[in-house]
Formats: structure tokens, sequence, C-alpha cells
């Protein structure tokens, strides 16, 4: 069964600058219920992620900031959102859908989170509109539960991973993978255990190549016990602050591509949503949407 983490209090962060559609929590599942290819069992509601679970992963000071909701008003700016005590428990359920996406995963071989992808929130640092790491947290329950040895984290969100690398800089049972545009957002990058900085502009053929070379053997020579997918729409050529030009069907063939290689080595994968900021919402909704396509159809 495929089963994806959605919860109405997603719908509703506050960008200091009101730029950006978030309207995309809302819509991926209502369009997916439209077309048939899930029903409302198939989504489930997380509860906020227990305090234990996130000191995992993040400094006790800089989630005691989020909790008291102190955080200097300069890291606050950091983080692009206005702190309140509805962001911070939207972040907490954010992170239990992929706690808990990670035991269906387990199950079903692949789960969704209609949210997360929260990878540049470092150990006690909030950035680029992320404030707890989802799949770092997960990743972390995961390896204190002796539930998995070996962990692969695929990052190919148009920006790189700062926070998930620097969390996991100095776990050797932790590979980060993190294929991203040079240009793009964060300017001062951390080191993933492996980088891909793409130039401007790369398009469908040159990107899904080095995809093509890298990740069979990628998952080769690490032989991961569970994987982490972070699939960002934001490679499109029409996103407004990715520097690529992936066309929607080179999307497509991405995600196909991650799970089937997830398949073929029978490894279970969690998936996060990550970003997407293309002017007209549908091209966002529609990519996404294609994520959770490919994988109904190779799964069930």
């Amino acid at each position: 069964m495929l089963k994806i983490a959605f919860d109405p209090i997603y719908v509703h962060p506050v960008p200091l600058n009101h730029r950006f559609p978030m309207s995309k929590y809302e819509l991926i599942p209502e369009q997916l219920l439209y077309e048939g290819l899930i029903k409302p069992e198939n989504l489930f509601s997380p509860k906020p992620v227990d305090e234990k679970t996130i000191l995992l992963t993040h400094d006790a000071k800089y989630w005691r900031q989020l909790h008291d909701l102190t955080l200097p008003e300069q890291e606050q700016r950091r983080t692009g959102f206005v702190l309140s005590e509805r962001l911070v428990e939207r972040e907490r359920r954010i992170g239990m859908g992929t706690v808990e996406g990670c035991r269906y995963a387990f199950e079903y071989g692949v789960a969704f989170n209609v949210a997360g992808g929260t990878h540049h929130a470092g150990t006690n640092w909030g950035e680029g509109f992320c404030l707890l790491n989802d799949q770092a947290m997960a990743t972390n329950y995961l390896l204190n539960n002796n539930l998995a040895d070996s962990i692969l984290i695929i990052d190919l969100d148009v920006h790189q991973g700062n926070g998930t690398a620097q969390i996991f800089e100095n776990e050797p049972r932790v590979f980060t993978f993190s294929m991203h545009g040079a240009n793009n957002f964060p300017f001062r990058k951390e080191k993933s255990d492996l980088d891909i900085a793409l130039p401007d502009g790369i398009g469908d053929e040159e990107y899904l190549k080095l995809l093509y070379d890298t990740l069979p053997a990628l998952i080769g020579q690490q032989k991961p016990d569970f994987m982490f997918y972070l699939s960002g729409v934001d490679v499109l050529a029409t996103d407004k602050l990715g520097k690529l030009a992936l066309t929607r069907d080179g999307c497509k063939e991405r995600d196909r591509f991650v799970f089937s290689q997830c398949i073929a080595n029978k490894i279970p994968v969690q998936v996060s949503m990550g970003g997407g900021y293309s002017p007209q919402i549908k091209d966002i909704v529609e990519a996404h949407c294609n994520t959770f396509r490919v994988a109904n159809e190779l799964y069930f």
C-alpha cells in the first residue's frame, strides 16, 4: 500500500517575504485522490516528533530556542520564516511523518512525506525554510533503534543538502550524496560524502547520464540497507529559483531510475518531496505527482 504522510498544518507556514507557493502540500494529495491513484486510507497524519528523537540530531540549545520561540532575530531571518508555535509544530509533524514513513517503507518498499526535505537545517541552525531536518532525524532514529546499519541519502533537490551533509560529516554509517546546482543556494556549501555540482542550464540528457553513471556504483559500494530520497522538482527549467533546465519528463525519468535501483537492490526507501518554485503551481504539482505515479506503477 502506498503510504503518504500528510497533515493540514503542513499548509500554513508564513514565509517572511510571502513569495513562495506553499499550497502544493494540499494540492498534491487532492490531485492524487481525484485521479483515484490513492484513497483516504493511503494518507496518514503524523503527530509531532518527540524531543528525544529531535535531540538525536539537533543541538539541545537550538531546539530549546525553537521550542520556547526565543531564536534570535538574526537566526529567524536566516530560516526565512516568522517563528511561531504553529510553525514549530508543523516542523515536528513533518519530522514524524518521515520517521513513520520509514516503518511503512520497511513494510511496502516505499513511503512518502508530502512535505519534508528540510535538508538545510543543520545540527544547531535553521536555514532556507528548514528548521528541523526530517530525513536526518529519521536516519538517526533508524540507527539508534538498530533498524539499519548502513544508510544512503540521495538528495536530488536543486539545492545542496548542506544541513544533512554537516550533520553526518563524522558518521560512517551514513553516506550523503547530493547532486545540485553549483550556483544555487546555499552559497556556502558543506561537504557531502559525494557532491556533484552541476553547471547552469544542464538538461535531461546530461543530468540523467550523470545519475545513471553514479547511483548504481554508489549503491554497490555502500550496500545500504535503507535509503532516503529527496525528490525536489526545483530542477525544472520552469523553476524561478533553480538554474537547471530539466523537463517534466526528465524529472519523471530521474524518479523512475532511483526507484528502479531501490527495487533491484531490495532496499526500502523513504521519499520527502523537497523544493519546487515554478511560477505556475500546476507545474510544481504535476511534477511532484509524477513521483507518486511512478512509485505506484513500479511498486504496486
